[in-house]
């Protein structure tokens, strides 16, 4: 690889890094296997960065190896992985302890979807990509990104622990006096 182009790929890994960990946690629930999943992703931009560059999108480009490479993690081995529904203690918490269960609940609710619904949700809601974006990146049609969206959410509204988590919310904003009475 030419100087220019190892440069390029340089200064995409640090405009998109993060964004790219985050979505591949949304993806996993794990954040050690999200850094790994970016990674794999990244080396594989990284020898076809000639072809990932001259994209128009390269994020869009190397997302979509990203959820590729997640797939592909399903495919080679079934790692038997358990989610609790409460998150570990996190240090220097300043009591958003109420945005932390939400959070692990979600995360336990996401955890339980197929990954291609789970794929699907992330990449629509989490990332707010278009039905034509999610679609592209999963390499499907926009019918089933309409489909495994509509799956997904029913199961996630059917989901106890997110339902509680919203109830705990509203009550909170009521008696907060924060909501329109």
């Amino acid at each position: 690889m030419r100087a220019d182009e190892e440069d390029g790929y340089r200064e995409f890994v640090r405009a998109f890094w993060p964004r790219l960990v985050r979505t591949a946690y949304l993806l996993t629930g794990d954040l050690h296997h999200a850094e790994d999943l970016t990674q794999t992703a990244l080396a594989k931009a990284y020898r076809s960065w000639r072809k990932v560059s001259r994209s128009d999108r390269p994020e869009a480009y190397v997302r979509k190896m990203l959820v590729t490479c997640n797939s592909d993690r399903f495919r080679k081995r079934r790692v038997g992985e358990h989610l609790t529904a409460i998150p570990p203690d996190v240090a220097g918490s300043h009591d958003p302890a109420a945005q932390v269960d939400d959070r692990g609940s979600l995360l336990a609710a996401l955890a339980q979807l197929p990954p291609r619904q789970r794929a699907v949700v992330v990449l629509r809601y989490w990332e707010d990509l278009s039905e034509s974006e999610v679609a592209e990146a999963l390499g499907c049609s926009a019918g089933t990104v309409k489909s495994q969206a509509a799956k997904g959410l029913a199961k996630l509204r059917a989901c106890p622990e997110l339902a509680v988590s919203a109830v705990d919310s509203a009550d909170e904003i009521t008696t907060s006096g924060g909501g329109n009475r």
